[in-house]
């Protein structure tokens, strides 16, 4: 039997197999609770960091953003500032070059004129001079000279009319850029402002299912997005997210409420009057997150941040303006996957260890069942032992018994082989003159 020496009094004891695995057994549940309980309290507070941390990743992110939207706003400006500046100069320029081609041209048609008017003169000496013919040549010569005249006079009517379509397109062209350029500016602007991406005519619940369709093959293949239609508890969410890995087991699940309102509404509603409603359905949906997607309460500069953090209220709930309604989902899916690699390790950790006390257990109970196997066997061969003594001393009795009788037999048998007929009639005169008349007849 196993011995035990006491660490106190230096006492050396023994205790039998089976109580010596049951101290065993508990000196290793309380080693192992111990560890799993400090590995437990280690992953809760790298989760805390790595949750901080990505809080202020987000706060960076969203600072930077920020500064985009104001470095966007004074680009814009700029450019529109250079596009007026290159439309004034263009305008300057255009007109520059109007006025110098028309100068070119009226030049050159006075240079044409004085030249018609040379020709003219000449043409007039030499008529003087000249026949009929001549003079009929003269006409011609005119009318060609009319005729280039017009020509040319409606080639320079078409050049200032196409420098006018040119010019009035290029006017067009900047005044649309910087139209756009204005356009642009406002939405920012309206972007900074409002925070939301809402269309016009939708939703906030169509906004964010389109926004989720258009990447779901591509950033989630294997997610469960839809509406919750089970309202068998008296009340329900509007949207469930599941994610599971290729085994099928589930990484992340979230319940989302979406509130909206018009800006005229007279009773203005606020993000916590939503809370408890989407705690229950969180619970009853057993859903490990709850997002509220929110377009009330503009004016807040902690639920404008873009994420709020109110599990200071209710267990793992934010509140979320729309436009970072798939970075959300993005975050507590890539915090799940990492949370998931350690819960699997610890999953195999305590496999390990159930391993080894399932195989201590079987080994006690083997041993414990084995031991009355045992006892139940030896009693009945030692019932059997006995039985056999018992038949052995039976047998060897009638044994004896029939020893006694083969003496008696044998006796009997000496007896009746040493009997004669003299024997018989010593001392009996009748038998014996009987035996001897019988043998006389014979």
């Amino acid at each position: 039997m196993p011995e035990i020496k006491c660490p106190h009094c230096g006492t050396t004891f023994t205790v039998d197999q089976t109580e010596y695995s049951r101290l065993l057994s508990n000196v290793k549940d309380d080693a192992f609770h111990a560890e799993l309980e400090a590995r437990s309290n280690a992953l809760k507070e790298k989760e805390e960091v790595e949750r901080r941390l990505i809080e202020k990743d987000y706060e960076a992110k969203a600072k930077d953003l920020e500064a985009k939207l104001k470095e966007q706003e004074t680009k814009a400006l700029m450019e529109k500032k250079a596009l007026e500046d290159e439309l004034a100069r263009q305008k300057d320029q255009a007109k520059k070059e109007t006025e110098l081609a028309l100068a070119n041209e009226r030049a050159k048609n006075t240079e044409s004129i004085q030249q018609a008017k040379s020709e003219i003169e000449a043409l007039k000496n030499q008529i003087a001079l000249k026949d009929k013919d001549a003079e009929l040549q003269r006409e011609k010569d005119a009318k060609e000279k009319e005729n280039a005249l017009n020509t040319l006079q409606n080639k320079l009517e078409l050049e200032k009319k196409e420098r006018e379509i040119s010019e009035n397109q290029i006017k067009q062209g900047y005044e649309d850029r910087l139209r756009m350029a204005k356009e642009e500016t406002e939405y920012y602007k309206d972007l900074k402002s409002r925070m939301s991406t809402k269309m016009v005519g939708e939703t906030l619940e169509q906004h964010c299912l389109i926004e989720f369709n258009k990447i779901r093959m591509t950033a989630f293949p294997n997610a469960y997005f839809e509406k919750d239609n089970d309202a068998s508890d008296g009340t329900k969410g509007d949207f469930i997210f599941r994610e599971t890995d290729t085994d099928g087991t589930e990484i992340v699940s979230i319940m989302f409420e979406m509130k909206n309102e018009l800006d005229n509404t007279a009773a203005k509603h606020k993000n916590e009057d939503f809370f408890a409603k989407l705690d229950k359905d969180r619970k009853t949906k057993k859903c490990e997150y709850a997002v509220l997607v929110s377009l009330l309460e503009e004016d807040n500069d902690f639920y404008n941040a873009g994420i709020a953090d109110v599990s200071f209220r209710y267990e793992k709930m934010y509140v979320i303006r729309p436009q970072c309604f798939i970075p959300m989902i993005t975050l507590l899916r890539n915090a799940a996957l990492k949370s998931q690699s350690y819960r699997h390790e610890l999953a195999l950790t305590r496999a390990a260890n159930i391993d080894v006390t399932n195989f201590e257990n079987k080994l006690l109970d083997f041993q414990e069942k084995f031991g009355k196997n045992y006892e139940s066997a030896k009693s009945h061969f030692d019932t059997a032992i006995e039985e056999i003594d018992k038949t052995i001393a039976h047998l060897q009795k009638v044994r004896d018994n029939l020893t006694t009788s083969s003496n008696q037999l044998r006796l009997a048998n000496d007896k009746a082989q040493d009997l004669s007929v003299k024997k018989l009639t010593h001392g009996n005169p009748t038998m014996k003159k009987a035996f001897e008349d019988a043998k006389e007849n014979n």
